[in-house]
């Protein structure tokens, strides 16, 4: 597995909520309350129809225990400033909080959430959750720090009405970036009024520029066995590497050449709704490099349903850079259930964790938010298996898929990849001056932690 809200306005709301009933999230010991990341799409409720159905299945298992919702409405980047704001204080610290899987070690080291293992050593459900998702909610120190409710993987969602259109194959399969490159251009070319390829790009998108933009490059510019964004044996980041300029360049033709969205519209922060929610249904683009949660924005209900989408779309893996050995590159991420530092009542939280967590339920989660199984009693589960078209191509896809190194400094590394992407979209910067730029703003955002490749 996203209007926006002046940043001030949406916390101090936020906070007013926190604090209405006279005291920060510890005032009732009887009730908890749980903030997760509402979509800014009116129409997707997705998140807020499951949690609804675990409350009530919640407060039915513990009479006298209340759960109350606080929502935070906002895009990425925005979500996790508020959320770390509301953590640094007990007055406004929720009981339970939606981290995603980049930023948990950030947090983690600043002292803002609670070590689960007292708690997962007395729930036998734990052994169920895959190591690689496990490994995601560590902490540098060992311990664990979230409850992952799902992963994803990422790749290429293709018209095949637009392919049709342009001449190019119904089972479109890229071996290489000039592949995709040159489908873009023949869709350019042959169907006007068409957006040819989105790659999410610049600082208004956040992580989803880095992780399904920049990094689903990136990460395709070797032979797959070393991290290009982080150096394990070193303990530094890498800096000059013409992976990275590779991958900016890439970026800068798509913009430059006129192959993607307008720029004031790739830099518009919700231009995730637009593209979920108008271009691929109506089909005005003709490839969209992106993430396997897609059909979550068309089921019933979603306000853009699109019981078509299955027949009308086509699946493809990001190639590698030249088609080199493993051939293909996703990114996986996820999100976790944590529970903060300052929460005032942490063992009913994860009592209500355990309820999110059965089988049955985070089946159901599964299958209602497009999300990858990290349980192994509901991956092996045919009801998940046959849930939806694609569920197959995305979960294959896991064996050849990276994780972002998710060190304390990873947000601030990201906001330095989205700055040289947008650099570079908007042509104010060349390749060269935009990877300058990153490999100065690294150093001094890591403390020179960097090595030059």
């Amino acid at each position: 597995m996203h209007p926006t809200a002046a940043p001030l306005t949406a916390l101090a709301l936020a906070a007013t909520a926190l604090t209405a009933c006279g005291g920060g999230s510890g005032s009732s010991p009887d009730t908890i309350k749980v903030s997760y990341k509402q979509s800014t799409d009116n129409s997707v409720k997705v998140m807020d129809t499951y949690l609804a159905g675990i409350k009530k299945q919640f407060e039915h298992d513990h009479p006298g225990k209340k759960v109350q919702f606080v929502p935070i409405k906002a895009p990425d980047a925005e979500y996790y400033t508020k959320l770390q704001q509301m953590l640094r204080s007990p007055r406004t610290a929720p009981d339970l909080v939606y981290e995603d899987t980049f930023l948990i070690n950030s947090d983690i080291t600043s002292g803002y959430l609670k070590p689960l293992d007292p708690y997962l050593a007395k729930w036998p459900d734990w052994k169920q959750f895959v190591g690689t998702a496990k490994a995601a909610a560590k902490g540098e120190d060992g311990k664990t720090y979230g409850v992952p409710d799902g992963t994803d993987t990422r790749g290429l969602w293709f018209d095949k009405r637009v392919f049709a259109k342009a001449g190019l194959p119904a089972d479109w399969q890229p071996r290489t970036w000039d592949d995709v490159l040159a489908a873009a251009r023949t869709i350019k070319r042959k169907v006007p009024g068409v957006v040819p390829l989105n790659v999410y790009t610049g600082k208004p998108a956040g992580e989803r520029a880095t992780m399904q933009g920049f990094e689903m490059l990136l990460y395709g510019t070797g032979d797959g066995t070393h991290d290009p964004l982080y150096d394990s044996g070193s303990k530094k980041w890498i800096t000059g590497s013409q992976a990275f300029k590779d991958s900016l360049r890439f970026v800068e033709t798509v913009y430059q050449d006129g192959l993607g969205p307008d720029v004031s519209d790739a830099l518009d922060p919700n231009f995730n709704t637009t593209v979920n929610g108008e271009l691929l249904p109506q089909g005005k683009l003709g490839i969209a490099l992106d993430g396997s949660w897609l059909p979550q924005a068309w089921l019933p209900g979603s306000g853009h349903e699109w019981p078509e989408w299955s027949k009308r779309l086509g699946l493809a893996a990001m190639p590698t850079q030249h088609g080199q050995s493993p051939g293909k590159v996703s990114m996986s991420g996820g999100w976790t259930w944590s529970i903060p530092a300052k929460a005032g009542n942490p063992g009913l939280a994860f009592d209500f964790v355990r309820t999110m967590q059965t089988k049955d339920n985070a089946r159901k989660w599964y299958i209602a938010n497009s999300g990858i199984a990290v349980r192994k009693d509901v991956a092996a589960d045919p009801a998940y298996a046959r849930a939806q078209p694609g569920i197959r191509f995305f979960t294959d896809l896991v064996a050849s898929t990276h994780y972002r190194p998710a060190f304390p400094a990873y947000p601030k590394v990201s906001t330095a990849v989205q700055e040289a992407m947008e650099g570079v979209t908007t042509g104010d910067l060349s390749v060269a001056e935009a990877a300058s730029g990153y490999d100065a703003t690294v150093k001094d955002v890591t403390g020179g932690q960097v090595v030059e490749k």
